[in-house]
């Protein structure tokens, strides 16, 4: 049995779409964005006291792209996946671990709008930093995606992959903070995937950590 452990509007959502992706029958254990994942027990699953966590086969998995590029070699390695002969199988990791590159910056940005309560917390330096980053990692998924290759509708020619679902989750975080106005392929590539069934299923029932639909830079927006 796998049970993911799980934060809506983090980065273990991106291993929920997958497990919905692969249709694999799997437990879902929620926590609210508090201290709770600090807590001793939760801490055995994961040591620095983030989600996500997998529980499978009495094993257990930290780490989200190393917990998708597990599953998608067991469960699917040339759907979700590609296998070590496909001629995908460079991309397929580069864009699945850009994942990360996306994310670590939407992450900062996360901690100055939303977890930082008071405005003397928060630094319009950082800010400003960031979201210019976030912009950068926009413009290499539209260089990507504007590619003049026969059929590129996904990440990779060979279509739809594992590295959609970890690129469109960072994506889909950003977006909270950073248009994606200035780059049309992406936002026709993001439209695209989020019309999967899948992803509508990773989305928060209730509410999620983020309370408005876009953060505006600080601080011509205060809180």
């Amino acid at each position: 049995m796998i049970t993911l452990h799980h934060v809506p509007q983090t980065r273990s959502m991106r291993v929920l779409w997958l497990l919905n992706e692969l249709e694999e029958p799997f437990q879902l254990r929620s926590y609210p964005f508090d201290g709770s994942l600090r807590e001793p027990e939760f801490l055995t699953r994961s040591p620095a006291g983030r989600v996500p966590a997998l529980s499978i086969d009495g094993e257990r998995m930290f780490e989200s792209l190393a917990i998708m590029q597990y599953l998608c070699e067991r469960f699917s390695p040339d759907r979700m996946g590609r296998s070590l002969r496909s001629p995908d199988r460079m991309a397929w990791l580069v864009w699945l671990q850009f994942a990360e590159t996306i994310s670590q910056h939407t992450a900062a940005l996360t901690q100055q709008h939303v977890a930082l309560r008071e405005d003397w917390m928060r630094s319009p330096t950082v800010m400003k930093l960031e979201a210019a980053r976030v912009a950068k990692c926009y413009a290499a998924l539209e260089a990507r995606m504007s590619t003049p290759v026969e059929n590129r509708d996904y990440l990779l020619t060979s279509g739809f992959s594992a590295a959609d679902i970890a690129c469109g989750q960072a994506v889909y975080m950003a977006r909270f903070f950073v248009k994606l106005d200035k780059f049309p392929a992406v936002a026709a590539w993001y439209e695209r995937i989020t019309e999967r069934p899948a992803f509508a299923k990773s989305l928060p029932s209730e509410d999620g950590i983020f309370t408005r639909e876009f953060y505006a830079p600080w601080p011509v927006e205060k809180s």
